[in-house]
């Protein structure tokens, strides 16, 4: 048999070689490991935490920015104090001092008129004839009836006096008596109705002319010949009549110069289109109480007007000799808002708010305005304020200008 088909030897083949097993190695302490994995957990949880409270400031961070960028910011300047002048000057207001318009108080249609526009009147003058026929005609009837009610009243009167003689003869009863005195009773109070009823039909006639009230100058006239005439304030306005001698001047007056307004006291006007001329007044009443929104005084200063030259409705200057040693303010013409309600300016509080306030302008010059009520000296009003301003709307205030114009 072949060696090579020896069991035996094919026994020794197939032996595998002898593997040396590596050293042993000491096991590890458990606590150490414990202690190693723990510092790596807790690793990893700081670096979650860190990130999570860094996202979280980014986030907080970003929202500040957001609501700063929408608030805005707005320059702030305070109202200048000066020294006043000598007298103390005013825009005033002239009004007639008595004006009315007139109304017809009947109907009927416009006959004729005699007075125009810009007439001189006096009071009682004929201004206009209305032609009535309808109380031409009520006033006829009214009248023939009153002559139908005397005539019965005579006739009872008559049979009232004979009743009482037949009574004293007992030819008739006392009910029958006492009938007739009372038919007579009767007469006489329809006859007093109908007087009435003529009387005030006579009254509406009279109302065909129309009478000036006062003396003084037309300054309306709204109907022409034919126009149909309605009675009472409903109906159409007959004419305008202003009394212009005197005039009534009125101003306000700053409440730090109130106390030296007195009734009697002298004030002098002024006019653009009378350039150099003065016009002598007097103060005739205050109305004895501040104006809480303005801050002012309301003033009438009557003026003569003999020769008419003086218009109503006219735009004039009040010079006051007020003796006061106090300050007027004024702030740059930039910081004014036009409102439906009037001008404003926008002040900044110590809120951090705005607060519209209404201002009460004085005079104009140019780049500033006087103000002679609505603000305080320390307060920050807002410069070129946006048309968007709301009251109560939170604003940043800038930082102060190098000039130090701004606060």
């Amino acid at each position: 048999m072949p060696s090579h088909l020896n069991p035996e030897l094919l026994d020794d083949d197939r032996q595998a070689p002898e593997i040396t097993p590596p050293p042993p190695l000491p096991p590890a302490p458990p606590r150490k490991a414990l202690l190693l994995i723990g510092i790596v957990l807790l690793l990893l949880a700081l670096g979650g935490v860190y990130t999570m409270l860094a996202r979280l400031r980014a986030n907080r961070v970003l929202a500040d920015e957001t609501e700063r960028n929408s608030i805005p910011t707005v320059a702030v300047v305070r109202p200048s104090t000066e020294r006043p002048d000598e007298e103390l000057v005013l825009p005033g207001s002239m009004q007639a001092y008595e004006e009315s318009p007139i109304y017809a108080r009947t109907n009927g249609y416009l006959l004729r008129w005699y007075k125009d526009i810009g007439s001189h009147v006096n009071k009682g003058d004929l201004l206009a004839d209305i032609d009535t026929p309808e109380i031409d005609q009520e006033l006829m009837q009214a009248r023939a009836t009153r002559q139908q009610v005397a005539a019965q009243l005579d006739l009872a009167k008559i049979n009232a006096d004979r009743y009482v003689s037949l009574r004293k003869t007992d030819s008739v009863s006392q009910q029958e008596a006492d009938q007739q005195a009372s038919g007579y009773q009767q007469a006489k109070a329809n006859l007093d109705a109908a007087d009435a009823n003529v009387r005030r039909l006579e009254q509406l006639e009279s109302f065909k002319h129309v009478y000036a009230p006062f003396s003084g100058v037309l300054t309306k006239r709204n109907v022409d010949p034919g126009a149909l005439i309605n009675a009472g304030g409903t109906g159409k306005e007959l004419f305008d009549i202003a009394r212009v001698d005197p005039l009534r001047v009125f101003v306000s007056v700053p409440q730090n110069y109130a106390p030296a307004i007195k009734m009697g006291m002298e004030a002098w006007v002024t006019l653009p289109e009378y350039s150099g001329e003065k016009f002598k007044g007097t103060v005739a009443r205050t109305a004895q109480a501040i104006d809480p929104l303005t801050r002012t005084l309301l003033t009438e200063v009557d003026l003569p007007n003999p020769d008419g030259r003086l218009l109503p409705g006219s735009y004039g200057e009040v010079h006051f000799r007020t003796g006061i040693d106090g300050h007027k303010l004024t702030i740059p013409v930039n910081t004014m808002l036009f409102r439906q309600e009037g001008p404003r300016v926008a002040v900044v509080g110590a809120d951090g708010k705005v607060h519209l306030r209404p201002i009460t302008i004085g005079r104009d010059f140019g780049t500033t305005l006087e103000i002679l009520g609505g603000v305080d000296p320390d307060d920050r009003i807002i410069i070129n304020p946006a048309d968007s301003l709301e009251d109560g709307q939170p604003v940043n205030v800038a930082p102060a200008s190098p000039e130090g114009q701004q606060s």
